[in-house]
């Protein structure tokens, strides 16, 4: 009976599947509890090397949105900001500024490469009036935000007196 099906794909050894899956999972564990987690993967497996922090709130007094982005050590050729619709994409490049000449790293955790993320931007931000500005390592990127998306306060108000309804 067993060999009436066997799928193209089916490993010669179901256990070697099972070990090296095992193996792997291993491998996973033991990157995650170790000191320094982000320092034994490859090159090849880092999509985006680098994630700066990332705040972004909106000024109801000022009336502006507000994205800052830490990006020490990048220089400003090596970003860009686009705006399209209601998302903000915010590319950037750390380069490698040294050569791989025989060193041996005592502590290695600058991480190198591409970082690219996309936010949304909130209701009522004006994408054509967006600006940005780089200073001291931080991408800081304002627009003014339309009063009608602001949060205002209503009134509530009431045709009984509180003291009225408590003798109720």
């Amino acid at each position: 009976m067993k060999t009436l099906y066997k799928p193209e794909n089916w490993p010669v050894n179901v256990f070697d599947e099972l070990f090296g899956f095992r193996r792997d999972f291993d491998e996973m564990f033991n990157r995650i509890t170790s000191r320094r987690p982000w320092a034994e993967l490859p090159e090849f497996k880092r999509a985006f090397s680098m994630t700066p922090a990332i705040e972004t709130y909106v000024d109801k007094e000022a009336r502006k949105y507000i994205c800052k982005v830490t990006l020490p050590g990048v220089e400003p050729k090596d970003l860009e900001v686009h705006a399209q619709g209601d998302l903000l994409t915010i590319r950037a490049e750390r380069k490698v500024t040294r050569e791989k000449n025989d060193v041996e790293y005592f502590e290695s955790e600058i991480n190198y490469g591409v970082f690219e993320r996309t936010l949304p931007l909130p209701e009522g931000v004006m994408t054509e009036k967006l600006t940005a500005e780089y200073n001291n390592g931080v991408l800081e990127i304002t627009a003014p935000v339309a009063a009608v998306a602001l949060p205002r306060k209503i009134e509530i108000k009431s045709t009984v007196p509180f003291t009225k309804q408590i003798a109720a």
